[in-house]
């Protein structure tokens, strides 16, 4: 494993703090919380992207064509992305995604 995977998941963790921020902010406009809440997830996803090959399997295995999936359809806005899918996979989805770039970053550190 690389530093600049280490690097990359960091950037990932961080977009994936700022999500969960938008997710628990209150009293925002739901359009621009949602908005903000793909913005975030495209980003930490692309980030993730970026991750050596052998460290991003390790870290996500199987999901990661969906993960990548996921990721075009909010960049690229195919047939429009659904509100109900993008918030049930943050709530689903996001612990276990964000337990990967935690593991890169925890075993650079050893």
């Amino acid at each position: 494993m690389s530093k600049d995977d280490a690097g990359h998941a960091l950037a990932a963790l961080e977009h994936l703090a700022a999500l969960r921020s938008h997710v628990a902010s209150e009293g925002a406009d739901e359009a621009l919380r949602f908005d903000a809440v793909c913005m975030r997830l495209a980003a930490a996803i692309e980030d993730a992207s970026r991750i050596g090959l052998e460290s991003r399997v390790q870290a996500f295995g199987a999901n990661w064509p969906a993960m990548w999936s996921t990721r075009n359809r909010i960049t690229h806005g195919y047939a429009f992305v659904s509100r109900d899918v993008v918030l049930a996979t943050v709530e689903r989805d996001l612990d276990q995604f964000e337990a990967g770039p935690r593991r890169i970053v925890s075993e650079s550190a050893l």
